[in-house]
């Protein structure tokens, strides 16, 4: 899975080879949640006489009902009257997940100045031009976006929240990431977090400023992505792993969540014993919280969801944990309708978003946030799942580290590649159409070059695989089929290139003819005609391996469904 994952990528030209000192910065980064000077951050950080936290706990929840905790003081108990038509904006924050915004009412003035709030950035760096979505018989296409949470220390206010002093003014991490798919159909949302700590090739990114960042040649941690450009280079590092197009993303920073947070009012979380995040070496969050339930927000909220330290085995992959468990509470408990009929709150919570978002082009006004809002809310809550990249341990210098699994990663990659639900449950809708309107030409007249892909990081390419594929092909009547001898790195998967539209349909015929899934058959500007790649997914066999179980997500993806409460497993050196 460390190599590029979309056939034909390879081809790239690597601009320079990675340093040693590169290969050791990759190892060594990756900061922890704690500041190293000790100031706390997280609300609960600091204890209050006999060692109990006055301020870090967060509000309890009351027993026998739950959200009367999360009203302000001095804020009037009246609720406002409900409204059938009252507008609000739901959409989808880094970390926060669905969010609502009012926009309504709001003078043109008011509209441009929450408009002016948001920072905009370009969609990829990336050289590769990413896949169209396919769309169903219905004519309708799936969205996924992207989710980026920085740990950037950059202004006063994210130096205080993260610490770290030897870390500000250093290139941002992306320490939180998730890809957010809705079906084409809106029936499902699926979730998809990948570990900060998983280890990967990365492309090459071209930033705005046109500074270049060549294509790594070792495996290098993905929250480096970020630093390289922006969150352009982010999305580009996704889509060469997982083949998924990336419609939009959404960046947001320490002092965002906080303000978000805030605005939003308390959201209840729930573990199953006493937690400190902060061990003797003065590593953890600061938080602190009683066995049970407890509202958080704010900088509690952040500590929740910045905790490693303290919960599971202390690791990235009990951290993503707790971030599904607190966006799972957080669409519940917006979704009751009760926190947003203030219109005071309303209006903090509009402009806490606009201005803690940074996002693509393509979500550059409220507008367009609020059409992509009403995309997410026709998702039931029940069919919401929230999933992790299955991943094994690395082992030596790379202890600790992650790397995607072979096999179940690239299963739940293809699941969400082909808009298949994570949650086990089909679509009730028509199916994806197999192919494009335009009919192919004779497959006696399409030519298409075979090359091979197959080698990984531990194997040299399979010999002969070219040859055998092509051969199939000239058996389906592909007789203009050729072998392309021309040196091409390694890719993940399988895929067949085209150059233009009007040689959409040829390709699609000739993976069909093969059994390669049409969503590997994508457009590319670095290929003249159709091209196959034979990747490593296929290294023997004559039939093309689809997995058997593939609309089944793997039970290492740990899926939870947005109606499950669960609490999180306190790490017992981190209990009081």
């Amino acid at each position: 899975m460390g190599r590029s994952s979309t056939p034909g990528e390879g081809t790239r030209s690597r601009v320079r080879h990675t340093t040693a000192d590169e290969r050791d910065r990759s190892r060594g980064r990756g900061r922890e949640e704690s500041p190293q000077d000790g100031t706390p951050y997280g609300a609960g950080g600091g204890q209050g006489p006999g060692g109990r936290a006055d301020e870090g706990r967060g509000r309890r929840a009351p027993k026998g009902r739950r959200g009367d905790g999360d009203r302000p003081r001095g804020r009037s108990t009246r609720r406002a009257p409900k409204s059938g038509k009252r507008r609000v904006l739901r959409w989808s924050a880094s970390v926060l997940a669905v969010l609502i915004l009012g926009t309504g009412g709001a003078g043109y003035l008011y509209y441009e100045y929450l408009n002016s709030n948001i920072r905009k950035e370009d969609l990829t760096l990336g050289d590769e031009q990413m896949a169209d979505h396919k769309a169903n018989a219905a004519g309708q296409t799936p969205l996924n976006i992207l989710l980026i949470g920085s740990d950037a220390r950059d202004s006063k206010a994210n130096q205080k929240l993260g610490g770290a002093k030897e870390t500000f003014g250093a290139p941002p991490l992306a320490d939180v990431q998730m890809l957010l798919h809705i079906s084409a159909d809106r029936s499902n949302l699926s979730v998809i977090s990948m570990p900060r700590d998983t280890m990967l090739k990365m492309p090459k990114c071209t930033a705005p400023d046109g500074e270049v960042f060549p294509a790594s040649t070792v495996d290098v941690q993905t929250n480096e992505s970020l630093g390289r450009g922006g969150p352009g280079c982010t999305v580009a590092t996704w889509y060469e792993l997982t083949g998924i197009r990336i419609d939009h993303f959404m960046m947001i920073d320490f002092a965002g969540v906080v303000s978000m947070a805030d605005a939003i009012g308390g959201v209840p979380v729930c573990v199953d014993a006493n937690i400190h995040s902060r061990g003797r070496d003065g590593k953890g969050s600061g938080l602190k919280l009683e066995k049970g339930t407890t509202y958080v927000q704010g900088e509690q909220a952040l500590a929740w969801l910045r905790t490693r330290y303290g919960f599971e085995d202390n690791t990235d992959l009990g951290r993503a944990k707790a971030q599904h468990q607190y966006m799972n509470a957080m669409v519940r408990e917006l979704r009751k309708g009760t926190k947003l009929t203030d219109p005071a709150k309303l209006m903090n919570l509009a402009e806490a978003a606009t201005e803690a978002l940074t996002v693509d082009k393509g979500l550059d006004t409220v507008k367009k946030l609020y059409d992509l809002a009403e995309e997410f809310k026709k998702v039931p809550t029940k069919r919401i799942t929230m999933s992790t990249m299955p991943n094994v341990y690395g082992t030596g210098v790379n202890r600790g580290r992650v790397y995607p699994k072979a096999g179940d990663a690239e299963q739940l990659f293809r699941m969400v590649r082909e808009d298949v639900p994570l949650d086990g449950k089909a679509s009730k809708r028509k199916k994806p159409q197999e192919a494009v309107e335009d009919p192919s030409a004779p497959v006696g007249d399409i030519a298409v070059a075979v090359r091979n892909g197959t080698a990984t990081d531990a194997l040299g390419p399979a010999s002969g695989r070219a040859g055998a594929v092509a051969d199939q092909l000239r058996e389906a009547g592909f007789t203009k089929t050729t072998v392309d001898a021309a040196d091409v790195a390694g890719a993940a998967r399988t895929g067949v290139l085209y150059p233009s539209a009007d040689l959409e349909g040829d390709a699609q015929a000739a993976a069909k003819a093969l059994g390669i899934p049409l969503t590997q058959v994508k457009k590319s500007t670095d290929v003249s005609g159709i091209s196959l790649v034979v990747g490593a997914d296929w290294r023997e066999g004559e039939a093309y391996p689809v997995p058997e179980g593939q609309e089944k997500t793997p039970e290492s993806a740990g899926a939870l469904n947005g109606e499950e409460e669960a609490c999180m497993k306190v790490n017992p050196a981190y209990t009081w």
